[in-house]
């Protein structure tokens, strides 16, 4: 292999992904698979025994754990089952698992914010803090948190995924710039407009508001997994070595427009 080459490759490492039974995050979860790392899904779905058969049909293993998130008990037993499944040794954490509701902010229901942010955002934090004590022992690790264009740009309708997910891209910055000298590298992914089974429906509900964004995407598309799984690769391998810190929108160019 190319030498340069060898910097994007995973083969031999160890990694957790959160929320990743479907979606976004399976697809990124496939990408680090492919590039040959040992992956734990961790999801709260029953399909995610499922998605670990589907991606383990080759290459490196794939071991699937089911979990609250939301329920800091669960989520400590969680991290310590997928530990052991890695052998005790983690490479990459990919924080991926999120959710969402849209309603007025002057109606937003209490149950409804806390949910989100117990997932979103204090998950995010928690997981990191398990991972970032095992991997600053080891004196390295890559912890790539997504977060969303709404750090840069909140819309409307979704004040809590809003909040959650700026807390998240302030919450990289900060975990970065105590452990990168640790050799613990944390980064994010600010995912655009995505083609989702939370967006499937917006053209048919609300096809004025789908051309509005569509027309301002300079790529003229939405995007898909595919088009993260290059930036998590780069962001979990030595390419990215002296990256930290960074919060990285994939986004068809919409936040340039």
């Amino acid at each position: 292999m190319n030498i340069f080459l060898e910097k994007f490759s995973l083969e031999g490492k160890k990694a957790i992904v959160t929320g990743g039974a479907k979606g976004l995050c399976n697809g990124m979860a496939q990408a680090l698979h492919d590039s040959g790392a040992e992956v734990v899904l961790l999801d709260i779905l029953d399909t995610v025994e499922e998605a670990a058969e589907k991606m383990a049909k080759s290459g490196s293993p794939v071991y699937a754990v089911k979990a609250d998130l939301s329920k800091q008990e669960s989520l400590e037993a969680a991290y310590q089952e997928c530990l052991n499944k890695l052998g005790g040794h983690l490479d990459i954490l990919l924080n991926g698992a999120g959710i969402q509701y849209r309603c007025p902010a002057v109606d937003f229901p209490h149950d409804k914010w806390q949910k989100i942010l117990d997932i979103n955002l204090s998950a995010v934090f928690y997981m990191s803090q398990l991972a970032g004590k095992t991997m600053l022992k080891q004196g390295y690790g890559r912890i790539i948190n997504v977060a969303s264009m709404t750090v840069y740009c909140a819309s409307v309708l979704i004040p809590a995924y809003a909040a959650s997910k700026a807390g998240v891209a302030q919450m990289t910055k900060a975990l970065s710039n105590e452990w990168a000298s640790g050799g613990v590298t944390v980064n994010a992914i600010a995912p655009g407009y995505m083609a989702t089974e939370l967006t499937a429906n917006m053209k048919s509900v609300n096809p004025r508001q789908y051309e509005e964004i569509t027309g301002r995407i300079p790529m003229g598309r939405w995007g898909t997994a595919e088009d993260l799984q290059g930036t998590v690769v780069f962001l979990a391998s030595e390419a990215s070595a002296y990256i930290s810190g960074a919060v990285i929108p994939v986004d068809g160019g919409f936040l340039g427009k």
